[in-house]
């Protein structure tokens, strides 16, 4: 006995076989190739620069305006001894008037990897502000002692201590020990004062414009300057700081920004 299929059975019948026929010509979708990765060679490892002798030349900047030149020198004296000297001069404005002329330099030995500080003076210049300090570093004693044009408080001997630096030897030992993430801590010993520096640096590079060019540098900042804060930006293969950057209460007064190096 034949079936004969009811118009509904048959309509839908028509429908799966069309839908079969097309599933079957249509040909399945091509899937696109994953684009290729494309692999970044890993960031330089941080190696931090010998001591070896330089000279930078920075343009400085008071309260954001041009206001000079600066110059950082390290020079090697002979055996282990060595010297840093930073010489700042206001050419613009009333940043000579301000007191933005400043010589500074340090006598020290360079011990394995550690830099002791033997000798350091200090020569300010400007309208009413003229003053020369002179500073001893007597290890044997174990004390160091300024004179000249301080306070009498601040000319009495000051007990040393293993690791004490001077002010531009601070610079020079984080250029020493700066890592990506790295805490440093200093006891400066200058001009007769007495201070712990704590300094941090950041966890990552950043690029930093300094003038025309362009720097893959560290940010390296003090952590417990109060309102006075200090910045320094580091490179790669650049022996000194990059940039330097003194502010108080949230203002940038004294910016030095590298212009060029060479060594000596």
């Amino acid at each position: 006995m034949k079936k004969t299929l009811s118009k509904p059975v048959l309509l839908a019948s028509l429908l799966c076989t069309v839908a079969i026929a097309q599933a079957q010509e249509t040909p399945a979708p091509v899937t696109p190739p994953a684009p290729e990765l494309t692999v970044l060679p890993p960031p330089a490892a941080w190696e931090p620069p010998p001591l070896e002798p330089f000279t930078a030349t920075y343009q400085a900047l008071y309260k954001g305006k041009e206001a000079g030149d600066a110059t950082m020198r390290v020079t090697h004296t002979g055996g282990d001894q060595w010297r840093v000297d930073m010489q700042v001069v206001g050419r613009h404005g009333f940043a000579s008037v301000l007191g933005l002329n400043l010589e500074q330099s340090t006598v020290f030995e360079k011990q394995g990897t550690t830099y002791v500080p033997l000798s350091q003076a200090t020569v300010r210049k400007g309208l009413f502000l003229g003053k020369k300090v002179t500073g001893t570093y007597d290890w044997k004693a174990g004390t160091a002692q300024w004179l000249g044009d301080l306070k009498k408080e601040r000319t009495q001997p000051i007990p040393l201590q293993p690791g004490d630096q001077s002010a531009l030897l601070i610079n020079l030992a984080i250029m020493r020990d700066a890592r990506p993430g790295q805490q440093m801590h200093y006891r400066y010993v200058d001009v007769g004062r007495v201070r712990q520096h704590d300094y941090q640096a950041a966890p990552e590079t950043e690029n930093i414009q300094v003038g025309e060019l362009s720097y893959n540098a560290l940010r390296v900042f003090r952590t417990n300057g109060g309102n006075d804060e200090t910045i320094l930006w580091i490179a790669n293969g650049v022996p000194t700081p990059v940039r330097i950057l003194q502010r108080e209460d949230g203002q940038d007064r004294i910016d030095l920004r590298l212009i060029e190096y060479q060594g000596v």
